[in-house]
């Protein structure tokens, strides 16, 4: 199996000795603007609390504080009327719109956040399993078991088994 190019921006992850079978997920370049889903939890500390419902009748709404004309401007009614009503998922996808229409000054929050500088994509390609924008790796063990590592954007850490009785019988080619 070849491994992608690195002109191509992908890195395929293999596992370490032991290991039978690794579903290997991809990280693409993340986009100009955009941020990790941990920094736009630092957005809304900083804007509401943290709040991700919060509507104070200021005409801002959700954990990001965003008025009800840009939510429908760049397309948040596909999810909900207003801000707060959407998911924290939601308010980011919409987010990151607004954060490449209108750059990180649309939130005045945004000096201190790293949110001009992140470039993670928050939600990257659904192998981000803890939500923190950072893509995870999923692997079965020789033994059968599933260990999980939490993606830190440069490598994993907090590897940990999350299933077993996989059965031992599986055998995986050596991957290059």
């Amino acid at each position: 199996m070849a491994l992608p190019s690195r002109s191509a921006r992908r890195l395929t992850l293999t596992a370490t000795a032991g290991t039978a079978l690794v579903c290997a997920l991809g990280l693409a370049s993340a986009p100009a603007n955009a941020a990790s889903v941990e920094t736009w939890d630092k957005v809304a500390q900083c804007e509401s609390t943290g709040n991700w419902q919060i509507d104070t009748g200021n005409g801002y709404y959700g954990g990001l504080q965003i008025s009800l004309a840009t939510w429908n401007a760049f397309g948040g009614q596909a999810y909900a009327a207003y801000p707060h009503q959407a998911t924290k998922k939601q308010q980011i996808l919409i987010a990151e719109k607004i954060l490449a229409g209108q750059g990180a000054g649309a939130w005045g929050c945004a000096p201190g956040t790293g949110l001009s500088t992140d470039k993670a994509k928050p939600y990257p390609d659904g192998n981000d399993l803890t939500g923190d924008g950072k893509a995870d790796l999923v692997a079965l063990e020789s033994d059968g078991s599933i260990t999980a590592a939490d993606g830190t954007g440069n490598g994993f850490s907090n590897y940990h088994k999350i299933a077993t009785g996989f059965g031992a019988h599986v055998n995986a080619d050596r991957l290059n």
